[in-house]
């Protein structure tokens, strides 16, 4: 009995939980000119911005700091497109939750130094 009540136990501490939230064709945090036409597609890259929980959360996360942190793999990138959003729950009174960002990169060439992407 007490095998199975530690097997329980540490299945619900286990568990977790993602679910898609939004699927996006471009998205942006970041300030950049639309007529530049000198986009071009970089590589899929990911952001995650998470928080601990420790019977409470210790933390709140966001979307925007997500992708910002996807955004920020390259200098070059000003935006992402064929965006998913995730959110992330893997706590049941410790671990962790969160957001998660995947998209490829939007690189406007157009940028000092980006000429030769």
């Amino acid at each position: 009995m007490k095998k199975m009540l530690a097997l329980a136990l540490g299945a619900i501490l286990l568990s977790g939980c993602t679910v898609r939230v939004a699927d996006m064709t471009v998205a942006s945090t970041k300030n950049y000119n639309l007529n530049a036409a000198k986009f071009v597609k970089g590589q899929r890259v990911t952001g995650e911005d998470k928080a601990p929980i420790v019977i409470f959360p210790l933390g709140i996360p966001s979307v925007k700091t997500a992708m910002d942190r996807a955004i920020e793999k390259d200098k070059c990138a000003v935006g992402l497109s064929d965006v998913v959003v995730y959110q992330l729950n893997h706590a049941f009174l410790f671990g962790t939750y969160g957001f998660r960002v995947e998209g490829t990169e939007v690189i406007d060439r157009s940028q000092l130094g980006c000429e030769n992407r």
